[in-house]
């Protein structure tokens, strides 16, 4: 069982099992009627105040969670704070407020609990109910990035565990939300890597073979340069790491004319796709690296003639993408080493091609979303892809 699992059951059992001295536990009244119920509503009013916390620890996440946080919790007052200050707060006792950061302070500090009783809590506002508050720290990989305070009437055993349980469950959001953002930058690295390893070869013969028409077929340079300036655009752009399928085979068909051009009629090469597929988002240069593999590793191995045939199909839920090539193929167990991180990272293989897109698939879809590759000695490559109908919202 995960830790933020496991923090998150601790939690719900404190709400839904003890009673505050001189308290009422949570009232069946707002978190359900039945202790079943009661827990399914602990944990629906958990998932609520998940969804920001995955965003990591900022004022505006810590705004939008607050007001869950507080019902999982049943005190009066509750706040949430970092070094700055204080992030978010919610319930009564407004009168408390300025003070959170100093009660925080020692927290944030020493990395312990905190229980405020008595003078601590003195604010000198006439009916003011706050006579007990617990203040436990927030941590993400043991550093301790804010605090997590709750107000009320008064401060028991009961209420000290209920905080510290929901504050690890915190922690572990918070924890998760890191590794979603490392996640994200790995993959931006990715993609960076792979748009500065855009092939200087390639770019330097789509120049060479652009120059040798000028004087023989001026319009036709004209148009190759065009379709260059095309796919350098699309292949450097600095947007969003998401694109559609269609812009993706846009760039492989730019790409396509800019060979055919280099190597004549020694590259033949057939597109052939599905029209209810080209709106379906997909991963930046997916697609390219792929097509360019195939050309460079099939006609080099057939004497400088090949074809490379690109295939697009509807297949309800996803869509599958097949690109192959009929040069000589190669041994399956060396692709398998051409895809593991270690082998390649122990040798200094570069990433351009399959392995970059493959850990770049297997990053945004998960473990089952990697390249397909079928290749034997004099049979050809043949790599498959598995594209989820899914938006573009990692």
């Amino acid at each position: 069982m995960s830790t933020s699992v496991w923090a998150l059951l601790c939690a719900v059992r404190t709400l839904t099992g003890f009673v505050l001295p001189g308290r009422r536990p949570v009232s069946p009244r707002r978190l359900g009627g039945l202790p079943d119920e009661a827990t399914f509503a602990a944990l629906h009013v958990a998932a609520l105040a998940a969804r920001s916390l995955r965003a990591g620890l900022t004022r505006d996440s810590a705004r939008k969670a607050i007001r869950h946080l507080r019902t999982l919790l049943g005190t009066a007052a509750i706040a949430m704070t970092d070094a700055d200050g204080v992030l978010a707060w919610d319930g009564e006792a407004d009168c408390h407020r300025d003070h959170a950061p100093g009660h925080a302070r020692t927290v944030l500090s020493s990395g312990r609990p905190r229980v405020l009783t008595g003078n601590a809590l003195a604010c000198g506002t006439p009916g003011c109910a706050i006579r007990g508050g617990v203040v436990v720290p927030l941590t993400v990989d043991d550093r301790v990035v804010g605090a997590l305070a709750a107000y009320d009437a008064e401060v028991g055993p009961a209420l000290v565990r209920t905080v510290t349980e929901v504050a690890r469950w915190i922690s572990c959001q918070l924890e998760l939300a890191e590794l979603d953002s490392s996640r994200r930058r790995a993959m931006e690295a990715e993609t960076r890597a792979l748009r500065a390893q855009i092939s200087p070869h390639f770019i330097y013969n789509s120049l060479t073979t652009i120059a040798s028409f000028v004087r023989t077929d001026p319009e036709r340079a004209r148009e190759l340069l065009m379709d260059f300036a095309d796919f350098t655009r699309y292949a450097l752009r600095r947007e969003r790491d998401f694109t559609t399928l269609a812009d993706e085979l846009h760039c492989v068909d730019r790409y396509l004319l800019l060979e055919r051009a280099r190597f004549g009629e020694r590259l033949r090469f057939t597109v052939r796709v599905a029209p209810e597929v080209l709106s379906v988002p997909v991963p930046f240069l997916c697609l390219q690296p792929l097509v360019e593999n195939a050309i460079k590793h099939g006609m080099a191995t057939t004497g400088g003639c090949g074809e490379v045939r690109v295939l697009v199909w509807d297949a309800g839920a996803e869509a599958h993408v097949s690109v192959e090539d009929d040069g000589l193929g190669m041994d399956p167990e060396r692709v398998r080493l051409l895809l593991d991180d270690d082998w390649r990272g122990e040798r200094g293989e570069c990433g351009i091609g399959l392995a970059n897109v493959d850990v770049r698939l297997r990053h945004i879809y998960g473990e089952n979303y990697g390249l397909l590759v079928e290749t034997a000695p004099g049979a050809g490559t043949k790599v498959r892809l598995r594209l989820p109908k899914l938006s573009a919202h990692r």
